[in-house]
């Protein structure tokens, strides 16, 4: 019986590797399986998706994502939507040249000379297979057949329905900048603002275990997007989960493709197909500004939209209101050159429920806090409660609320945003002496800053009258934001 099998077997692994051969050398056709000796390039006339591997259904299909013209990405699609479902090395693309290679002989590989780009799945198959839940396996046609690898233990962005999410798996939006992670009974999200630093968690969603408990030393939780739309979370091999997140479609008695994403904005979404588009089933964060960073760098989010901390620089949807910055000031470098202070009442940070905080007596113990700190790049306090919320990363976006006595302190490295300000002092000086007062008017917590911190310096009890006492010769000085050297 058993040489029988192994004859059946190797029959089969033949009648494969001819199927394959014949469907890669005649043009114009796929394949539903790949053996070994299999080899692909890219073909140059191709100017978006080239395929490569159909599953049995057609929905879905392995092949070559064109990116930005020059780039490579090996890719499932949903067929009809085009829509990436998995990347094979999202961090790093290959070239779409024809010396890049696609070859499987036993392991996926994708070679690339020209980025000396090397990608393998580092297994010994016979096989490769897109099964009609869109999962990449490669497969040994050993009895029964033993999966080696697949590409729902690896997801990029995406979770689609059936496929597992276990605690050592991560969700990275397209962009790099935000990742979804399980915890021991929750799952989250995490920003990273800054490289080599720690990841800042700005939304968590915990287990309430209502129909299931977690139990001690039983196993890590594994999340699972339910075909009846859902995401549940469940332990080990149990049948009731320990949490479920419904969908706007949960329990609803019609066919429908699902999947969760984790979008380039931050949020969690889940979508289902409806046959001619994707319809928005779940968000995470229902409020814009309680997303990451929704109006960038030193931004201000309002429920009308998007402004500057520093209001006099003018909002744009495609640039940040103060370039990126990275890093802290504790370099010895850094500690000699100087930076501005931005002030600005009415703000608050975002996620506030998840910051670390300390509680102040006072808005000057707070901002001593950071400003003594080269870590620290801002502070809020919170006059009514004394919370101090610290930041220890570059400025994001932050919340615009009405109360005054929320108070944000920022440090704004040396020349950041110095070009757009230039350009107000310009208009300034060409419209006249009205446009001036206009413009101190509109700065005035800037000068704020500079004639209290002089003031704390000298010991001097008595308020000083500030930059607007003599609007002479001298105005000119008055408007412009004095360093603080550290």
């Amino acid at each position: 019986m058993d040489r029988l099998i192994n004859s059946l077997t190797r029959l089969r692994a033949t009648q494969l590797l001819f199927l394959t051969w014949v469907l890669t050398c005649i043009p114009g056709t796929t394949s539903e399986s790949l053996l070994q000796g299999f080899k692909a390039t890219p073909n140059p006339s191709v100017s978006s998706f080239q395929p490569l591997l159909n599953d049995p259904t057609g929905n879905f299909s392995l092949g070559f994502l064109r990116v930005e013209q020059t780039q490579l990405a090996l890719a499932v699609l949903h067929v009809a939507s085009s829509q990436p479902l998995w990347l094979a090395n999202p961090t790093q693309l290959a070239t779409w040249s024809d010396r890049t290679q696609f070859f499987f002989n036993g392991s996926l590989v994708i070679s690339d000379p020209h980025s000396s780009l090397f990608w393998s799945t580092q297994t010994n198959g016979d096989t490769v297979v897109l099964l009609n839940s869109s999962n990449l396996q490669v497969q040994k046609l050993d009895n029964p057949v033993t999966v080696l690898w697949q590409s729902f233990d690896f997801p990029t962005n995406t979770l689609v329905e059936n496929q597992n999410f276990t605690a050592n798996m991560s969700l990275i939006s397209s962009n790099g900048l935000y990742s979804m992670r399980l915890g021991y009974n929750f799952y989250a999200l995490y920003a990273k603002f800054q490289d080599n630093s720690a990841d800042h968690m700005y939304w968590k969603h915990t287990a309430l275990e209502a129909q299931a408990a977690i139990v001690q030393g039983q196993g890590p939780i594994h999340a699972l997007v339910n075909s009846d739309g859902y995401l549940g979370l469940y332990q080990n091999s149990t049948a009731k989960p320990v949490d479920i997140q419904p969908f706007s479609s949960f329990h609803r008695p019609i066919d429908l493709f699902l999947l969760v994403r984790l979008e380039p904005d931050g949020n969690l979404k889940a979508y289902y197909w409806d046959g001619s588009n994707w319809v928005e089933d779940y968000k995470a964060i229902s409020d814009t500004c309680q997303l990451p960073s929704p109006c960038g760098s030193y931004g201000l989010c309002t429920p009308q939209g998007c402004s500057c901390l520093d209001n006099r620089t003018e909002f744009r949807s495609d640039s940040d209101c103060v370039p990126v910055e990275s890093g802290d000031f504790c370099g010895e470098q850094l500690v000699k050159d100087n930076y501005e202070v931005l002030t600005r009442n009415g703000v608050e940070v975002p996620f506030k429920e998840l910051m670390q905080y300390e509680t102040t007596s006072s808005l000057v113990e707070c901002e001593d806090l950071c400003e003594n700190n080269c870590s620290c790049w801002g502070a809020v306090y919170n006059n009514a409660s004394g919370f101090c919320f610290m930041l220890d990363y570059p400025i994001q976006t932050l919340v615009s609320v009405g109360d005054e006595s929320k108070v944000g302190y920022f440090k704004v490295r040396e020349g950041a945003g110095k070009k757009k300000n230039k350009a107000v002092a310009v208009v300034g000086l060409v419209v006249g002496g009205g446009a001036i007062l206009v413009l101190i008017g509109i700065g005035g917590f800037w000068t704020y800053r500079i004639w209290r911190k002089k003031t704390r310096e000298n010991d001097d009890d008595e308020v000083s009258p500030g930059p607007y006492k003599n609007l002479g010769s001298e105005s000119s000085k008055a408007i412009e934001v004095e360093m603080c050297n550290r």
